[in-house]
């Protein structure tokens, strides 16, 4: 369940590949093998022969190891918090794949699970000691059961924490503006609605503690498939390139025949001028917009309606418009200048003296969207700068997974039950821990 919104994922909206997972094709294979062991050792009416590491009760008895009802805690091991994600689809595992194969039917036991769990969007603290943890999940069961299901149940934890915890940093970072989601590109097409979900949750857990309302933007439908958004974007390169590097004439194709939902944005570093090219887009729209205010076109002003102008400028480039030494790709520099431009736009009009704070509005109202290899620490930087960004627009530094970005999730058994009561049973240096935003949770509904 999302703590933004109160609904809980289902296998209906995820779709997992059930007969796969419960076919252990995405397990570790030695939890393949300890499924077999154990059921091999009830099969042949095997009990614990060995000698415990570990107290037990008195009246502990024969120990049928095939029956052992465990207690798993599963934690995040990002430091200093993880933005957590993933936690229904780990449920909609357990409770569509717990069991055991008898012959070749499948039989569910989720029914004797008892699980509780944070909600996804929760945050997870975690200070470098495996001794003192949170965890997000907890499960009590016969482990044979659910032991198959460690390895997808972390795999999905962690892409989802990471990429969450990624963007809510990186929200965190621009002040309130956009961040657009564009990482499509640099990752398989198959897990678009997974990463999607976890920016959408990083971009609620910004809002909800800054008071903010910035709006989720992604850029593909299947990014926003599990929370209900759809793709938005406007001009690639190619489409210059095929209107011969004419960046006005290609917007205006755009603003010409695409629904008046679609932002008019320019791309305009293509000939690496971006403010030529940005006036030049601008001065084109002007004129229909100008007569579609004059006719009282409510329409043919959102048509004509120049909403903003990207910049993308290859790090390999200092754009032509600045001086030497002004740096390459987009700078703090790039943007004033391009800003400079589109304000001052409007004194190259012919304009009625009754129009002309209203042209000093259509280039003031015109938003400036950089992209480009930016990450946290660039937006920062352009934030200190007081770069006069409206929205940035970041890919493949979401995806980002290194010594400072690595978000490991562990699943552990703490606890053992035994004649009844429960046996500390963790391996040394780990505890079982509580966390007081884990809840119980009823699998039935997934």
């Amino acid at each position: 369940m999302a703590l933004f919104n109160q609904t809980r994922l289902t296998n209906n909206a995820l779709r997992l590949d059930i007969e796969g997972i419960r076919r252990g094709i995405y397990s570790d294979r030695y939890f393949e093998n300890i499924v077999h062991l154990l059921a091999e050792a009830a099969a042949s009416g095997y009990t614990f022969a060995g000698k415990s590491s570990r107290p037990l009760p008195d009246d502990a008895g024969p120990i049928d190891i095939s029956e052992m009802y465990v207690e798993a805690q599963i934690f995040p091991r990002r430091e200093p918090y993880a933005l957590v994600g993933g936690v229904d689809i780990a449920l909609c595992l357990l409770r569509h794949c717990t069991g055991y194969w008898e012959n070749d039917r499948f039989v569910e036991t989720w029914q004797h699970l008892d699980v509780e769990a944070v909600e996804d969007g929760e945050l997870a603290p975690y200070g470098g000691n495996a001794e003192d943890v949170r965890p997000v999940l907890k499960i009590r069961g016969r482990y044979r059961d659910f032991a198959l299901l460690e390895t997808p149940i972390l795999g999905v934890l962690s892409r989802l924490s990471r990429i969450a915890t990624n963007v809510y940093e990186v929200m965190k970072a621009a002040n309130g503006k956009s961040v657009l989601y564009f990482p499509a590109r640099f990752d398989l097409a198959e897990t678009q609605a997974y990463d999607g979900y976890a920016y959408w949750l990083g971009v609620q857990r910004y809002n909800h503690e800054s008071g903010k309302r910035v709006a989720p933007i992604v850029s593909t439908n299947a990014q926003g498939l599990l929370w209900g958004g759809l793709g938005t974007g406007t001009i690639p390169h190619s489409l210059i390139a095929v209107f011969l590097g004419d960046t006005a004439e290609a917007t205006l194709a755009f603003a010409r025949f695409l629904p008046l939902d679609v932002l008019r944005i320019a791309l305009v570093d293509f000939n690496n001028d971006s403010a030529r090219d940005a006036v030049a887009t601008l001065n084109a729209f002007w004129p229909l917009y100008l007569q579609a205010w004059r006719d009282g076109d409510i329409e043919g002003q959102r048509r004509w309606t120049l909403d903003g102008v990207r910049i993308d400028t290859s790090g390999d480039l200092s754009d032509a418009g600045l001086g030497p030494g002004a740096g390459k790709g987009v700078t703090p520099a790039l943007v004033r200048h391009v800003r400079a431009a589109l304000d001052n736009a409007w004194q190259s009009w012919d304009l009625r003296e009754d129009e002309t704070e209203l042209a000093r509005a259509y280039c003031r109202n015109t938003r400036i969207v950089v992209s480009g290899g930016f990450n946290r620490d660039r937006i920062e930087h352009f934030e200190r700068e007081g770069a006069p960004v409206d929205a940035y627009g970041v890919g493949s530094t979401f995806l980002r997974n290194d010594s400072e970005t690595n978000t490991d999730f562990t699943m552990d058994v703490v606890r053992v039950r035994i004649a009844g009561q429960w046996v500390d049973m963790a391996k040394v240096g780990r505890r079982a821990c509580d966390n007081p935003d884990l809840r119980p949770v009823d699998l039935s509904s997934l």
